[in-house]
């Protein structure tokens, strides 16, 4: 019996991007602010998979094709040192500068993690600015044992800016 390694790669991709923003979250929650670069970018962001965790779902993997969604036509960040960073595009609650509380951004990579003032809802994301791949995470009832995870891979390709 013949088992396809592709769906083993995909997930060991997935585990690979989780572990990778959790490890630079961890990194980043010693100096929660580290804006090394002066940035003005946008982004047009197709999502590719996403994976949920719910009630109904256990990490359920689904591609893009199989699901209602929308792509970000503009994702938009702006950051200026030493501690401004804006997100716009992504979402709403990420869109409020105020209530990002870890911001990072380097050469590489632009990482960014915000709580509401309950601490039982979060969004984070990384963007790793030479691939263009958008790893977004959105997590309901932090405290609670029935938290609810959405992630949300994304190949994002800059936008030319009208000068």
């Amino acid at each position: 019996m013949m088992v396809s390694k592709k769906p083993n790669i995909l997930l060991v991709k997935y585990f690979f991007y989780i572990s990778l923003s959790l490890m630079f979250f961890n990194i980043s929650l010693a100096k929660d602010v580290d804006i090394q670069e002066d940035i003005n970018l946008s982004f047009k962001c197709d999502l590719e998979k996403k994976i949920i965790k719910n009630s109904e779902y256990n990490y359920k993997t689904f591609l893009a094709k199989d699901i209602d969604h929308k792509d970000l036509n503009k994702f938009n960040i702006e950051a200026k040192k030493p501690d401004t960073l804006f997100i716009n595009g992504l979402s709403l609650f990420l869109s409020d500068a105020t209530k990002l509380n870890v911001k990072v951004v380097n050469k590489d990579i632009v990482l960014f993690k915000a709580n509401d003032k309950k601490k039982n809802y979060s969004e984070s994301g990384i963007i790793n600015r030479k691939s263009g791949e958008l790893v977004h995470e959105i997590t309901i009832n932090v405290k609670s044992e029935n938290s609810e995870k959405d992630i949300s891979f994304y190949s994002c390709n800059k936008r030319k800016k009208n000068v």
